[in-house]
Order: structure tokens, then C-alpha cells, then sequence
């Protein structure tokens, strides 16, 4: 959906395949998994399955792995390399990891095998995630107190972090909803951690947070790929973590904020249509526009800045002008089959139906729209600048753009490119100061 290798097709990749802990013929499933990456990055699609164990060769399609292809490099940028299998130890699983190199940004695949060393887990990761990155120092949670806090979803518990200023309270609350992809409860992206940083800010400035793993990162391999929707993805799990955040010791019931992210922020408006007693809506990097626009829109400005050719270029916006015209004519009863850049058309169809903007126009609910002026994913132009159109006059409603914030409101590097976003940084304690002093000034609801 949007420009980062921690977007829907790392998601996809996770939610369908599976990393078992059992004991493999490393050998063998290194010759194997070295011939399926192989075939992988060189197009020859009805051949990478041929090694796959059957669950696997079961959900995943020789037309479902070449779109999932293509849209790594839209978003990683052109394939240059790929390097060998070798032996690792991740989470305490015994996996093979190989490096791809990317115009824009490095990756890793991750292969497991089965005990007839057959490949039952494939999946590929931003490059940070596999090997040691330079980091920002995390900033101490002063004055305050953390304690894990799950939130319950349909798959189980999703671990989770409450962080109580310290004091007795009541105090305000502010629920962190992440961004498209496998999200854990910091939004780890490379080695930064924007919920983290908000939730250290906030504190110190008299506010709780509560964050949590996104179902996608916490039970990925649970999930049904071709019934799974947006608001299995976002909405239902941010619901059910709003009303246990109202419900806890020294938290006001009445004050109870939703602060969303990138896709947490365009969800944020049906989050609160969907519960009318929080306390207002906190927009973070908000798409106004359908995803596939953006999606359009990143496929030709990331195109060039990756000096793909023109005929590639048009390639992958025709495909998302044959796929806007597609969910066009859907019936929501009836979703077409098969998928799109790795997703199920269910998941496209759903997010097709949700229009942000207008149901934030007809809630009365106080909101704060916060943009990067530096963002190449989410638009100052053509987003930002219409929420500020649709919503211009709306009581209770703030805006702020900060020049020179990338994405992830930490200071916007210069490749504009996913790239940029493994350079260690901290959210601007000026975005957190304004949203700490919108909520704090917010009557109880």
C-alpha cells in the first residue's frame, strides 16, 4: 500500500507462511531454499514451488509470488543481488537468511524447512531486522511506569505495554495505532521506534499510552489471508484496546484519545464513529485519498528516483488503474477472487469502502491532523491539504505541518525513499509537546 518494506507485502508473506520450530536437513533445505530464491528473483515463477511443503504450495500461487515480486521492487526499489543461505538463530528458531539487495533498500529472506526438508517458511524482512543496525539511544521513560498489558483479539492475546505517568491520576490516555504492515507495539521500523518514543514524550508530559502488537506480527500464521480485512487488520483490535485503556486504574474513563499512524490515522475516523465515547481522534501522516491513488502516485515518483524505465513505470500503474476499475464494479457480497500486489481482493475491497474523510465530516468528535512537510508517502499536497479543505471550520479540529519531518515525524532524509528510514532518529519532541497539550486541554467527553 504505501512505499515501505514494512508494508501489506511483507504482511502477506508473513500471514501465509509459517516458521515452525522442528528439525531440518540443513543441507538439503539450503539447496533447496538457494534454487526457490533463485527461481524467485529471476521470474521463473512456476518453478519456485516445486520444494515447498503442501500447506505452503497450497497458499502460495506461481501468480500470487510474482506479484508479491513486484511489489518488493516498487517499494524496495530495483533487484540487484542476491547472496547465499547461511545458518542463523532468530527468536530461538534455527532458520537460513540470505541478503537481497535492493536499489533502495536491503532486504533479507528467511527460509525453514521441515523435517523432509521441505520449504514450509518463506519470508522476506527489511535487512535491520536480521543483523545488528546503528541505533538512537532509546529514551528513558522518566517519571513514569510501564507495565505489559495484552489486548485480546480473536487469535489470542496481543502483547502490550501501558505507560502510567507517575502520580496518582485520573490521567488522559492516548491509544497508539500502527501503520500497514507486522507492527510490533514500538512500530519498529530499521532502528527506529516511533510509538516508543511517543509513549516516553507523553509521559513525562502527564499522558498515558498504551501500545500493542498488531495482530499481523503477533499471530501471523493464524490468520486466514483470504477473509482477512482492514478491520481485522486495524479497526476491531484498536476497539477492543480503547475499552481496556478506559477501564484501568488512575486512567480517566472520559479522556480516552485514539493517536493513529500513516494507516492507523485513516482508520482513526471509523474508530470513532465505532465508539463514541472516546475523548477525540489523533491524525498522524493521514491518507485523504483512496490507497491505490497514493499507491499510483508512489509507483511513479519512487519509480524514477529508482531510475526504472519508463516502460516499467507504466507497467505498474496500469495495474493499479485495471485494479481501482476492478474493485469499482465489485459487489461487497461477493469479492472477486484471487489477489492484488500480494493481498486478497477481500482486503482490497475493504479498504475501498472505508472513506476517511467523510465520516470525519459528520462526527463531532475533536481531532488533531499532524503531517510531515517532508513525507514522500502521505502527501502535504494532496493529503493534508484536503483534510484541511474537507474539514476547514469544524469545531474542535487542529492542524499542524511540520517542515522538514519525514513519515515518521523524525527529521526527512534525502533520498526520499524508504532508504532514508534506516538512519537512527526520535520522534521531533515538538509534535510530541503539541499533541500533549491538545489532549491535556480536551474537555472529558
Amino acid at each position: 500500500m504505501f512505499k515501505r518494506v514494512t508494508g501489506l507485502t511483507m504482511a502477506m508473506l508473513s500471514m501465509v507462511l509459517t516458521v515452525p520450530v522442528v528439525a531440518q536437513p540443513a543441507a538439503t533445505c539450503q539447496t533447496h531454499g538457494q534454487a526457490a530464491l533463485e527461481a524467485w528473483t529471476q521470474g521463473r515463477f512456476d518453478q519456485l514451488g516445486k520444494d515447498f511443503a503442501p500447506v505452503m504450495a497450497g497458499k502460495l500461487t506461481p501468480e500470487m509470488l510474482r506479484q508479491v515480486w513486484g511489489q518488493l521492487q516498487s517499494q524496495a526499489g530495483s533487484f540487484k543481488s542476491l547472496g547465499a543461505l547461511a545458518p542463523r538463530s532468530l527468536g530461538g528458531q534455527d532458520v537460513l537468511v540470505a541478503m537481497l539487495t535492493f536499489s533502495d533498500a536491503p532486504l533479507a529472506a528467511i527460509i525453514h524447512c521441515d523435517a523432509q526438508a521441505r520449504i514450509d517458511g518463506f519470508r522476506v524482512v527489511p535487512a535491520a531486522s536480521v543483523r545488528p543496525v546503528a541505533v538512537a539511544p532509546e529514551p528513558a521513560i522518566p517519571d513514569a511506569v510501564s507495565r505489559a498489558m495484552p489486548v485480546s483479539s480473536p487469535l489470542g492475546p496481543l502483547p502490550g505495554t501501558l505507560t502510567m505517568p507517575e502520580g496518582e491520576g485520573p490521567f488522559p490516555a492516548v491509544l497508539l495505532v500502527a501503520g500497514s504492515g507486522p507492527h510490533d507495539q514500538d512500530e519498529t521500523i530499521g532502528p527506529n521506534k516511533p510509538f516508543r518514543d511517543l509513549a516516553a514524550g507523553l509521559a513525562k508530559a502527564g499522558v498515558a499510552t498504551l501500545r500493542y502488537d498488531k495482530r499481523t506480527y503477533a499471530h501471523a500464521a493464524q490468520i486466514d489471508a483470504q477473509a482477512f480485512t482492514v478491520d481485522d487488520e486495524v479497526t476491531d483490535d484498536a476497539l477492543a484496546a480503547a475499552r481496556l485503556l478506559a477501564q484501568q486504574p488512575g486512567i480517566d474513563p472520559r479522556r480516552v484519545f485514539v493517536l493513529g499512524h500513516s494507516l492507523g490515522a485513516m482508520m482513526a475516523p471509523r474508530i470513532g464513529q465505532r465508539d463514541p465515547q472516546l475523548a477525540g481522534l489523533i491524525l498522524l501522516a493521514a491518507p485523504a485519498r483512496p490507497l491505490l491513488e497514493i499507491s499510483a502516485q508512489q509507483v511513479r515518483e519512487q519509480g524514477q528516483r529508482s531510475h526504472e524505465t519508463a516502460v516499467q513505470i507504466a507497467a505498474g500503474e496500469q495495474a493499479i488503474v485495471a485494479e481501482r476499475k476492478l474493485l469499482a464494479a465489485a459487489d461487497p457480497r461477493h469479492p472477486p477472487e484471487g489477489s492484488f500486489g500480494g493481498m486478497p481482493q477481500r482486503y482490497w475491497l475493504s479498504l475501498h469502502e472505508v472513506h476517511q474523510v467523510e465520516v470525519a465530516e459528520k462526527s463531532s468528535m475533536p481531532m488533531l491532523i499532524l503531517q510531515g512537510g517532508g513525507d514522500f508517502q502521505v502527501s502535504p499536497t494532496l493529503d493534508f491539504a484536503r483534510w484541511q479543505q474537507a474539514l476547514a471550520g469544524r469545531p474542535q479540529t487542529d492542524f499542524h505541518l511540520y517542515p522538514g519531518l519525514s513519515h515518521l515525524f523524525m527529521p526527512a532524509g534525502k533520498t526520499e525513499t524508504v532508504a532514508d528510514y534506516q538512519a537512527p532518529a526520535h520522534v521531533d519532541a515538538k509534535v510530541i509537546a503539541d499533541i500533549a497539550a491538545w489532549v491535556k486541554a480536551r474537555p472529558a467527553r
